[in-house]
């Protein structure tokens, strides 16, 4: 986990981009209590993207609770040509993710909640894949996790000694 590195949410231009709302029923002795949590995904397309869960009693509020959340989260991801520089998969709960690099031109090739965090994140072309579980918080938090893991073409490079294009011509 290289690039989990905190980052200061209000020196960028988030996007934000709610991934799923539930409804949540307490029953009390008084009757039922409705209240809604709220699974945002913010980035600002360079790079840079963060989850969230806001709880509240009302839809708008828990929205801006999970924003406020996914901007302490926020990870830097090394984006290359708009794709990522390697292949690589992430396991979180029962959710794996397998997320690999595409030619210029893909697209953003995934599920729905991968979606949201690729494109928040400002990946253009990749290929994805969601196995196991679909639940959409594992999904997230496997594919940020997948995104921390990613290592620097650069930083490669500089701990085996060798060029740039010779970690990427093998």
């Amino acid at each position: 986990m290289a690039n989990i590195s905190k980052i200061k949410g209000g020196d960028l231009e988030l996007k934000e981009k709610v991934v799923t709302i539930n409804r949540v029923v307490k029953t009390t002795k008084g009757g039922r209590a409705f209240s809604f949590s709220a699974l945002v995904v913010v980035g600002d397309g360079n790079g840079h993207v963060g989850q969230g869960l806001g709880k509240a009693k009302e839809v708008q509020e828990a929205i801006l609770k999970g924003i406020d959340d996914a901007k302490k989260n926020l990870i830097k991801v090394p984006v290359m040509h708009g794709t990522i520089p390697h292949e690589q998969w992430s396991k979180e709960g029962a959710a794996k993710v397998l997320i690999k690099p595409a030619a210029h031109g893909t697209g953003v090739i995934a599920g729905g909640s991968m979606r949201a965090v690729l494109e928040a994140c400002g990946i253009t072309d990749v290929l994805a894949k969601s196995l196991g579980s679909a639940n959409p918080h594992n999904v997230v938090k496997a594919t940020v996790k997948a995104l921390a893991t990613l290592r620097e073409p650069i930083s490669v490079a500089k701990t085996r000694n060798i060029s740039l294009k010779k970690v990427f011509n093998g």
